[in-house]
């Protein structure tokens, strides 16, 4: 099985080569990286291109922001299955491509854990994020998958569509419950580490970000799950990050 991963970057030359150095690092061998940039202006496609690997393929050109970044690469892929990982985080180790291919076997979509982390050299934890299995109201209930560890095979693209851009942080978000809770797709979760993300992007921007974010989950549930104004996964959503929250030193 082919695996296809997207990676969308604008201005990303300081931590791109981490993300390439350990998507080429995966003992998978049927695999593609996608990189989707945004015209970049810096270094990032020159480091890019300084590896020289036929497994990575760009397009650079002005976009309307990542997610229009990422239904490119929807566009794009030539794999099986296809997952995305942002230009400023990593896999977990090398074997992660080899345990999703293997899960994919009898599953549509496959998801795993997240380590959210300071930066890719100390890769020191702040923040365990742990899928864990995915029920009928889940959603309903505040939970979500991490999105940098969801793949799903080609035929859930077609049928899911692409990200909506009425979503300003929150589009993964929406376009993960529309692919699990909307369908009946075969659903797998890895109990293990699939990514570092490293905390600073649009998600973990601050507490403003977090309660837009929050608002649009909640219109995203309204509409696709008819739900009322406000509803219980409004706040749990909150105490679920606050679950995450590693005390430094330990």
């Amino acid at each position: 099985m082919k695996i296809s991963v997207v990676t969308a970057s604008y201005n990303s030359e300081a931590t791109i080569g981490f993300t390439i150095e350990s998507f080429l690092a995966q003992t998978h061998p049927e695999k593609e990286m996608l990189v989707i940039d945004g015209a970049s202006s810096d270094e990032t496609l020159k480091i890019v291109d300084s590896f020289g690997s036929g497994a990575i393929r760009v397009v650079s050109e002005r976009d309307r922001g990542v997610y229009d970044a990422m239904n490119k690469g929807f566009h794009l892929f030539q794999g099986d299955a296809v997952g995305f990982l942002n230009s400023d985080d990593t896999f977990h180790d090398a074997g992660v491509l080899s345990e999703i291919a293997a899960a994919m076997k009898d599953a549509d979509i496959v998801y795993g854990d997240l380590n959210m982390v300071t930066d890719h050299i100390t890769k020191r934890v702040l923040r365990s994020w742990r899928g864990g299995q995915f029920r009928r109201y889940s959603f309903q209930l505040g939970w979500v998958p991490p999105h940098p560890t969801f793949y799903v095979r080609k035929e859930v693209v077609h049928k899911v569509g692409d990200y909506d851009l009425s979503y300003t942080t929150t589009a993964d978000y929406d376009y993960m419950l529309r692919a699990l809770a909307l369908n009946n797709f075969r659903v797998r979760y890895i109990p293990r580490v699939i990514a570092d993300f490293q905390i600073g992007g649009i998600s973990t921007s601050g507490w403003r970000v977090s309660a837009r974010g929050n608002l649009e989950c909640l219109r995203s549930r309204r509409v696709h799950l008819k739900g009322p104004m406000v509803d219980a996964a409004f706040f749990l959503r909150f105490l679920r990050r606050i679950t995450q929250v590693r005390i430094l030193g330990f």
